[in-house]
């Protein structure tokens, strides 16, 4: 899996930190990311959708 790396302000990553660890809902911060990252391009394909910008897979 290809390595990235990201700036993040310090209120973003404290935010996302009261998230992960044992117990909390992502193991790490790369899972949290990850998730995010989804469900981000998951609500722009919603959007593009909705707008008729999506290509076919055909």
């Amino acid at each position: 899996m290809p390595k990235i790396s990201v700036e993040i302000p310090g209120e973003l990553l404290a935010d996302l930190d009261e998230h992960v660890g044992e117990e909390r809902k992502y193991v790490n911060r790369s899972e949290a990311v990850r998730a995010s990252i989804r469900n981000n391009l998951d609500l722009l394909d919603e959007i593009d959708a909705r707008h008729g910008r999506l290509e076919d897979d055909a």
